[in-house]
């Protein structure tokens, strides 16, 4: 199942600037562009370069200093950013946008492994600069992180077997002796604490995966969000995505920088604000299905 523009479940298989030191501008002009960690692009950047204030950014400089911007991802984010085991080649719409933002400012990505557990730390560790990874807008991040405005929306999602008998239906996730799968530190995880009353919540840890859990009959049902389920149906033949029959708890994704930097933040946001307007985001959630779940404005 997915969710239509009013945040309803769907089909799944039917889809419906300024003050810039001559250093940093010498830096912008001359650092290579980069479509991936080690590939440099010569196509033409989009966007404003620089924003007001962000020749005093800390993070700026860093980044002209480095000719580097590192890009914290979930490797196993389907749809979003999973990391080819083979070839080490991120897709997913975050992927592609993260070579958006690297070639805008003309530096090379590097995309650093990271998890949503581990998220908050490495952003304030400095391991990242920035995370794109489809990340919730959760109170207890909001807290700790600053967000850009939201670019994709999603409720949360069922998967099952085919063969299940324990569930069904909605309806039948809710009840005694039921096993119900999260991943660790999604957004899943405290939503289904909070709103589980008979059934039990197991929190999957990595590396053991929901899949394998749900597979070896663990557990009979996890929750997701819409794109890591569009793609587990389209490649994965024993499982069955069940959506709830209204709204169950609706979720917008941001990119999340660490606090205290005024002018890094404001030129994400203007990142996100001029893929919205020529075109991008709205591009690359097409070419990997997630069209119905873009934040357009």
């Amino acid at each position: 199942m997915r969710l239509n523009r009013l945040g309803n479940p769907c089909n799944p298989r039917r889809p419906l600037a300024c003050g810039a030191s001559l250093l940093a501008l010498l830096c912008l002009l001359t650092a290579p562009a980069a479509a991936q960690t080690g590939r440099a692009t010569t196509a033409p950047a989009q966007g404003p370069a620089l924003v007001s204030g962000m020749a005093e950014s800390p993070r700026w400089q860093s980044i002209v200093a480095s000719g580097r911007l590192r890009v914290c991802a979930w490797p196993h984010y389907h749809g979003i950013t999973a990391r080819h085991p083979r070839t080490g080649h991120w897709s997913g719409l975050d992927a592609d946008l993260a070579r958006e933002f690297a070639r805008d400012l003309g530096v090379r990505l590097e995309m650093v492994d990271s998890s949503f557990p581990r998220l908050i730390d490495d952003l304030h560790q400095d391991r990242c600069d920035i995370a794109m990874f489809g990340v919730a807008l959760l109170p207890q991040r909001i807290e700790r992180l600053r967000f850009t405005q939201p670019y994709l929306q999603s409720d949360i999602l069922a998967v099952t077997t085919r063969g299940s008998r324990a569930v069904r239906d909605w309806d039948d996730i809710d009840r005694a002796g039921v096993r119900v799968a999260v991943a660790a530190g999604t957004f899943m995880e405290p939503v289904m604490r909070m709103r589980l009353r008979h059934a039990e919540l197991v929190v999957v840890r990595e590396p053991d995966t929901r899949e394998a859990e749900l597979e070896s009959g663990r557990v009979d049902v996890f929750m997701t969000d819409y794109p890591y389920s569009r793609r587990l149906v389209e490649s994965a033949d024993w499982a069955r995505v069940i959506g709830p029959p209204r709204p169950f708890h609706v979720l917008q994704y941001g990119y999340p920088v660490k606090p205290g930097d005024e002018g890094w933040f404001q030129r994400v946001s203007a990142f996100v604000s001029t893929i919205k307007a020529d075109g991008r985001l709205s591009a690359a959630a097409r070419r990997h299905g997630l069209g119905d779940i873009v934040v357009a404005r």
